[in-house]
């Protein structure tokens, strides 16, 4: 059927009514006039893809990349729309999560914007770390949107160019489920595979523990650890909550999913020697308190946040960097036991952050300042930095 589009919501789609019923379009921008192509009905709504436009917007561009498209490659959201205007849909979204779900006052939210990060190639080129599915017959490609049905390329117009020009796309990797290449601050791109999408990733080739570099200190991480795959994510992040937080001299803080102790570092250099510093996180393929080990204010815990959290005691700063996901009842809770003078929210997802949000409104803290990222151009995601500080 033909539509016209409204405004975007969360997940890529732009939403269309007819009739009284409900559709989510994806490959539309708002106001577009649509040919659209049921793929999925649930009760009250389905999910479409506009497969032809009849009246186009401003904001339309031709994709850069050739496997973009309502059947083709499921990993872009926004190839069809103009840089900035992918961060305009992206503002949109945070604006309307935070208000619809977190309960956030919207006069707070006036002109919020999410900034772009400085890349070579600007909205492509970025990606630093790439996974690809593998058929039976040993070909790897990229899945089509909510699907197991892969898509063949020869090249991924978002990854770097470390990544486009390696030879991973035209080799056989017949009896693998899929295989990762990552982009470090080495010299060899890192290589692993997996047998299927729930088994632990084998070290194929490059360096087993790659390298991160963010201003002076250098990040030692496994191969199949957790990293910004912006290569400018990670140090404007880091700045920001550095900025938000405003530690002093002697404070206690926490960091709280910590990853490679990315934001421990920065709070130990800033609490200074007098202060101390705690690091949370679960998998030891971060090598968090190897990353932390000169610093002799700071260490890591290995452990759920869940589960550690609870027995920390009192802390004045606490970094919040969970997974997309959210924090959940539990971690909030905890914080609100360990009353921080300040809490700073490092999130993937608009909607967890927005859910988490209202559990600590419950808990007496009001977000006061907030910045978001476009980490992720040409897709629906981007990442968002917020502060929480006590009501009273």
């Amino acid at each position: 059927m033909i539509v016209t589009v409204g405004d975007i919501a969360a997940g890529g789609h732009c939403v269309a009514r007819v009739d009284g019923e409900v559709y989510f379009v994806r490959h539309a921008l708002p106001g577009e006039t649509v040919r659209i192509e049921v793929n999925e009905r649930k009760k009250r709504f389905a999910f479409a893809d506009a497969v032809e436009v009849i009246e186009a917007s401003p904001d339309r561009v031709e994709p850069p990349c050739a496997f973009a498209g309502p059947g083709r490659c499921g990993g872009c959201d926004f190839q069809h729309a103009a840089p900035d205007a992918q961060r305009r849909l992206k503002a949109k979204v945070l604006f309307d999560q935070l208000t619809r779900i977190g309960g956030i006052d919207p006069a707070l939210l006036e002109g919020v914007e999410v900034e772009a990060l400085p890349a070579a190639e600007g909205a492509l080129g970025w990606r630093t770390r790439m996974q690809y599915a593998v058929d039976a017959d040993g070909r790897p490609g990229l899945r089509k949107h909510k699907s197991h049905e892969l898509v063949h390329i020869d090249r991924c117009a978002i990854a770097t160019e470390r990544i486009r020009e390696s030879d991973l796309l035209t080799r056989s990797w017949i009896g693998m489920g899929a295989v990762g290449v990552v982009d470090a601050d080495d010299d060899k791109l890192a290589v692993y595979t997996q047998l299927r999408r729930t088994a632990r990733p084998h070290h194929k080739s490059g360096p087993e523990l790659v390298h991160q570099e963010v201003g002076e200190q250098s990040f030692e991480i496994g191969f199949d650890g957790f990293w910004q795959v912006h290569p400018a994510a990670a140090s404007t992040f880091l700045a920001c909550v550095l900025e938000l937080l405003d530690p002093r001299e002697g404070e206690s803080a926490w960091d709280l999913y910590a990853g490679a102790g990315l934001f421990a570092s920065g709070l130990a250099a800033a609490v200074g020697e007098t202060g101390r510093v705690v690091a949370v996180e679960n998998a030891p393929a971060s090598r968090t308190a190897a990353n932390l080990a000169e610093w002799k204010n700071a260490g890591a815990i290995v452990g759920d946040v869940a589960d550690v959290a609870p027995d920390l005691g009192h802390v004045d700063l606490v970094v919040l960097d969970p997974p997309r996901s959210g924090a959940g009842p539990e971690v909030v809770v905890a914080l609100g036991e360990a009353r921080p003078r300040a809490i700073c929210y490092v999130a993937c997802d608009a909607g967890a952050l927005a859910r988490d949000a209202s559990d600590l409104a419950v808990e007496g803290y009001a977000l006061t300042r907030l910045r978001a990222f476009d980490a992720f151009p040409m897709t629906q995601h981007f990442e968002t930095v917020a502060l929480f500080e006590p009501v009273d």
